[in-house]
């Protein structure tokens, strides 16, 4: 069957075979489709993708206060930009493992706390200078420093000592934590010449491209990097265009003026669906939609305050409304089905005789005021208003202000009280509780502070019984869904759209929206 398997993907790589026939055939056969996809996807680059070329991406989340600088990336764009030029120690594969990067392979101790990386040989950044093991040491260290603004802050601080030796970089840890290949897949952790001490946003690095032209939070081009190691990077030039507005992103497809678009409005993807020349993609995972409040600040520092408006929100509703069936339910923790050492919570469900007690109980009985924008996500302001309308059953007066999409992530997200926002989810537990709950993670956007979470996450990172482990991520669950700030109504599917004048689209890739962020750079223009 592996001969004939092999052959049918020859055939459709050859265009002699349409995909979806190809992955029908497969399907039929008892081959999964990811596995289907990966064979096509080899197939492809055995008879040779066409090269050449211009690949446009309309993306929405963009601002112009965005930067250039890894360490502050803080939105799609942000992130779709930097996997351009730049690359990471290792990265996430098609199926959810490690590949290398920057570091061609890693071992670890038999404690799990010193790990080594070897960087890959004849390495070199887009401006021809060779990567070395004391560029890794320095990017590190430009992360970790007290006064930094990192994103990967929380994943840093657990890293005792980072030193080079040779060409291959010693990570020495406070603590076992068998998923540090995992954490260093972070977007924010891009190596840099110098670790990017000089110029942290000069936007030289690794990758395939090298960025050509930058208009921030409207439009950036990029071309093929001479000096690139790998064999990403079919188009000769991409260009990513922010298009915030939904409807109009959606036209831009239809239109032909870009080729791909992330964030299909779920309303009207199967719409965009039927629509010729156009292909949607849905991706399960562990991006989630949500409300988020200080946990620190007043009216929220009363949990009786956090608890009557997660009881005040009907979930399936807003799951029905805003998702239209692409998506899951949320449980008010940030980890679902997608994660291996997943557990299932008592699901919380709408009650608004509940809600009421805990805000009477809390003696609060002001109005609440809850600011949103459709840069925190699609459909946030409509999400906004279904909550308004169940809380005010409960007798709960919550305010809406619609915040200008400009600037959302860097004046409202992470500084404003209680406000809408978009969690991309994360490969594992440990780099996504590190990330957002940790009490002293920079991006601890509900203020969540907690000693027994932060000392039993630890304790995790290095508890080698997968039952045990299992229990501890359950335990941090539960405490997160019953104490913290984190309102999650609901787990989004990717849902991504591309024309018919691209292909090399591989369904059920791990990781983020766009294949990983990496279909731009995978796909290829038809001949």
């Amino acid at each position: 069957m592996n001969d004939y398997l092999k052959h049918l993907a020859q055939e459709a790589a050859l265009g002699r075979m349409g995909r979806r026939e190809f992955l029908g055939r497969a399907a039929a056969l008892g081959v999964t489709a990811l596995g289907a996809n990966t064979l096509l996807s080899t197939a492809v680059k055995a008879a040779g993708a066409q090269k050449g070329g211009t690949i446009k991406v309309g993306l929405q989340g963009g601002s112009t206060t965005d930067s250039l600088d890894p360490a502050l990336a803080t939105n799609q764009v942000a992130q779709s930009v930097i996997r351009l030029w730049g690359e990471p120690l290792v990265e996430l594969s098609d199926d959810g493992g490690i590949e290398g990067k920057v570091a061609e392979s890693y071992e670890a101790s038999a404690d799990a706390k010193t790990w080594t990386f070897k960087i890959r040989s004849g390495i070199t950044f887009s401006n021809g200078q060779p990567v070395t093991a004391a560029d890794v040491v320095a990017t590190m260290d430009r992360h970790s420093g007290e006064d930094t603004k990192s994103g990967a802050l929380g994943i840093m601080r657990s890293i005792v000592s980072v030193k080079a030796d040779g060409d291959s970089v010693v990570i020495e840890l406070d603590n076992p934590n068998a998923d540090l290949p995992f954490l260093m897949t972070d977007y924010h952790l891009i190596i840099q010449p110098g670790g990017g001490k000089d110029d942290p946003a000069a936007a030289i690095g690794t990758g395939p491209y090298v960025l050509k032209d930058v208009d921030m939070g409207v439009r950036f081009v990029a071309e093929k990097n001479p000096n690139y190691w790998g064999d990403l990077g079919n188009a000769d030039t991409i260009e990513y265009v922010v298009i915030n507005d939904n409807t109009a992103r959606v036209a831009a497809l239809q239109a032909g003026q870009v080729d791909m678009i992330d964030r299909v409005p779920p309303r009207t993807a199967k719409l965009v669906a039927r629509a010729p020349n156009i292909s949607v993609h849905s991706t399960a995972g562990p991006g989630h939609y949500v409300f988020i409040m200080h946990c620190d600040t007043d009216p929220f520092a009363n949990n009786d305050v956090r608890l009557a408006l997660k009881y005040g929100i009907d979930r399936q509703d807003m799951v029905d409304k805003i998702l239209n069936g692409f998506g899951s339910v949320g449980n008010d923790t940030p980890i679902n089905a997608s994660y291996p050492l997943f557990t299932q919570l008592e699901q919380r469900e709408y009650d608004p005789d509940k809600a009421k007690f805990h805000m009477e109980k809390s003696g609060y009985d002001g109005p609440i005021l809850l600011r949103t924008s459709d840069n925190s996500f699609p459909g946030a302001p409509d999400a906004a208003a279904l909550f308004q309308q169940t809380c005010a059953t409960a007798g709960i007066d919550l305010e809406i202000k619609r915040e200008p999409n400009d600037g959302y992530w860097s004046e409202v997200w992470n500084a404003q009280p209680f406000c809408t926002s978009y969690w991309g989810g994360r490969p594992t537990q440990d780099q996504m509780f590190t990330t957002a709950y940790l009490s002293s993670a920079d991006w601890n956007d509900t203020r969540f502070n907690s000693a027994q979470f932060d000392e039993l996450l630890i304790a995790a990172r290095g508890e080698l019984d997968t039952a045990k482990r299992t229990q501890m991520y359950a335990d941090m669950s539960t405490m997160v869904h019953n104490d913290g700030g984190l309102i999650c109504p609901m787990f989004n599917d990717f849902v991504d759209a591309t024309s018919d004048r691209i292909e090399g689209w591989v369904e059920g890739t791990k990781g983020y929206a766009l294949m990983n962020g990496y279909a731009p750079h995978k796909m290829w223009v038809k001949a």
